[in-house]
Parts: structure tokens; sequence; C-alpha cells
């Protein structure tokens, strides 16, 4: 059976897209190897979809080329997706950062897209899982078969909107990535982001005491710091700035491969050495002081981890100059070297995928493959956590939508 135009990946990238290019006229069959349509965006933000952000740009996103988002999301905004949840008459609110969630649930947005995509005429296949996809004689255009178990199809546009290999409960798999090394195109290896960060036994066991506990600090690699929660875990670290500074760290690995340590600030926006110096000629013990700003337990059980229990039961006149220059450095700059992250099926995105110099950011075109496109996780381009990634999907999406 012959379409214009067939989209692999039914999540946010190709719905929007199948909906664009069926409003555009052509014939489009939009297909997926699972059961439940969009499972991904059901499961996101708690059931209630972080849809986008209030400020996107391209700062928010990392790429072996960074600039590559820009046409993109200049050409089919937040503020555009704002204006179709707004004309469904979705409620939602905002909350920290800009980010902008359903108030009811992530099922509405969803039932928008679907029903976007209905409306344009777009055709179904699922489930269906591809076992082949072939180029074809199309007399002098561009055609592409695709084989699966529910038969097999013809178009002259392939979009692959496939995803990355972020929770694969759900399905993630390599597909794209295969997909686009199959006809040459350069694939920068996938890694976990927007992941926790898992800690070596020898570090982590002096940690323990801290397990559970949350802390307001800004995490730091490189030039990029978040100030956000922090979380200690059993296995390492985790909460919403980590997350954000996971990206960061694992983008080292593109470099020179050789990672640098993380740096939390426990006492963001305060110069630590002032401040405790300010307190130097005080009876006040240094974990009550902490406490001021700091979780009382976590207070505690930090300084015993700093150097013993002078820090813990001495005043703080009676202690070191060097000891507080020490504590104050690691107030300010608490450095730990992760020895990994915990993996794909606890990541929220995928780092890497289809590299975008194999690709025209104005079509999402592959510039050496005529009629075959790659849009959404599945391409080189990784948002911040807070609704960036689904503006992406959004974004990518709309604009192959234009073209294919």
């Amino acid at each position: 059976m012959f379409f214009d135009v067939i989209v692999i990946g039914a999540g946010a990238a190709g719905m929007m897209c199948a909906a664009q290019a069926g409003a555009r006229g052509r014939r489009v069959l939009l297909m997926d190897h699972a059961e439940k349509l969009g499972e991904r965006i059901r499961i996101s933000g708690g059931g209630r979809c972080n849809f986008t952000n209030r400020h996107v740009s391209a700062d928010n996103f990392l790429s072996q080329n960074p600039h590559f988002c820009r046409s993109a999301l200049a050409r089919f905004s937040q503020h555009d997706f704002i204006a179709l949840v707004e004309k469904r008459g979705i409620a939602y609110h905002e909350r920290d950062h800009g980010q902008l969630f359903c108030d009811d649930s992530a099922e509405q947005i969803i039932a928008l897209l679907r029903d976007a995509c209905l409306d344009a005429g777009v055709c179904w296949a699922m489930p269906a899982a591809v076992g082949a996809v072939a180029p074809v004689d199309g007399g002098g255009e561009s055609r592409y078969r695709v084989a699966t178990d529910a038969g097999s199809f013809t178009c002259h546009s392939l979009v692959v909107a496939s995803g990355g290999l972020a929770i694969p409960k759900i399905g993630a798999s390599p597909f794209g990535y295969r997909l686009a090394e199959q006809f040459g195109l350069p694939v920068v290896p996938p890694k976990p982001a927007l992941v926790p960060l898992a800690l070596a036994p020898e570090l982590l066991a002096p940690l323990a005491p801290l397990a559970g506990a949350t802390v307001d600090a800004a995490a730091r690699c490189g030039a990029a710091a978040f100030r956000e929660n922090v979380l200690l875990t059993h296995r390492g670290l985790s909460g919403p700035a980590i997350l954000q500074i996971s990206s960061y760290w694992q983008m080292q690995d593109y470099g020179s491969g050789k990672k640098e340590a993380i740096a939390i600030d426990l006492l963001p926006g305060v110069d630590a050495a002032a401040w405790l110096a300010g307190h130097q000629r005080s009876r006040v013990r240094l974990p009550n002081l902490l406490a001021e700003r700091l979780p009382r337990r976590f207070a505690h059980e930090w300084c015993a981890l700093q150097g013993g229990e002078h820090l813990l039961h001495r005043p703080l006149g009676e202690l070191a100059k060097g000891d507080l220059a020490a504590v104050a450095r690691s107030l300010n700059a608490w450095t730990l070297m992760p020895a990994g992250t915990l993996g794909f099926g606890k990541a929220e995105v995928t780092l890497g995928g289809v590299s975008t110099a194999a690709l025209s950011s104005k079509t999402m075109e592959a510039k050496d493959v005529p009629g075959l496109y790659f849009i959404g996780e599945v391409v080189d381009v990784t948002g911040w956590l807070g609704g960036y990634n689904f503006q992406w999907a959004w974004s990518s999406g709309w604009v192959a939508g234009q073209y294919a």
C-alpha cells in the first residue's frame, strides 16, 4: 500500500509531524510497535505532562551542534504549542522555572494530538513492528518500502520519530540509530541523560547516614550550574539539580574523554568563608550554625564527614583557621566524582543520537538521503529538565511536517 508519508513512531514528535503533513493534503501513515498511544506522554510529569516551558531557547539544549535546534524552535515555538493547548480548552498551570503542566491529565495532550491526526486524515498502524526498511525504485523520486508484521507499505517520505533509549520498560529501542546507520548517517553514541548519578562504594559508604536527605543546592559541572534540590540516595545522587547537571557530566565523554567531578554548593549565594568568619569568635558549634541554613540532620552528618569529632563538638572559636577554610571550600564546592549513572532505565531522555551534521535544520531531512527525515529524541538534541524535550518534539515534528 502506498502513502505519501510514513511516520515511524507515534509519540510526541511523530504525532505532531503526521498531523502537519496530513493537514497539507499528504496521505500519511503513522505506525508504532506499541499497543498504547503516547505512553511516554502519559507517564510524564507525574501523569500531568510538563508539555513545554515558558522560557525556551537554544541555550536550554545540548548537542554536538548547539545551534542546530534554533531554526525549528523559532518556527514553532512554545507559544505556538501553548496556543494549541488553550484553543483545545486544556487547563494548565505554571510551576517553578516556567514549567507548564496540565491541571488534569496528560491524556488531554494525547487526545489533542490524536484528534489533530484524525482531523488531518492520518491512517494508523498500531501495533506494527518494523522488520526492514529499504529504498525502492521510484522512477526518479525517492521511495521507501517499510516491511512490518502488519504488512508492507511504500512511501515517498519516511520520517523516523522512534525516540531514544530512555525508559526501556515502555519499549525504547535503538531502532532509529540502526536505521540511520543503514543509510550512512553518523550517530553520536547515545548515553543516559537527566539521570541520577551513581557513586563508587568507597565514596558511598561514608555517605550512608545522609541517604534520604534533600538540600537546596547548586550543582556544577564545568561552566554549567543548576540550583534546585539535591537528593542523596543509597546509590548516589539524585534530585532535579543532579538530573540537570548529569547531562553535562555525560557530555564530557564526547570531548577529551576525561571526566571532571561535579561540585555541589551547599550554600548557594553565600560566601561560606565570610559567613564562618563572622561567627568565628562565637561559642556556637559548627553543626548548629550550619543547621540555620541546612536541614539539621544533614548538617550534623555532613560535619562528621568533613574531619572528625572536633568539628562536631568544639565551638567555632576553638577551631583552627585551616579547618574553617577547608570547611568553607567544601560548603561552596563539595566535590564528588560519580562512578557513572543509573542507566537508561532511570533516565528521562537520551543524550546523543543521529548527528545533526547529517540533517537539514530547516526541514529535518537527511542531507544526502532525499525523503528520509529524523525528528524528536532520536536526533542529537537533548533538552533540560522542565518541558524542553517535549518542545523539541513539537518543534522538530512541526518542521518536518511542512516538508515531508
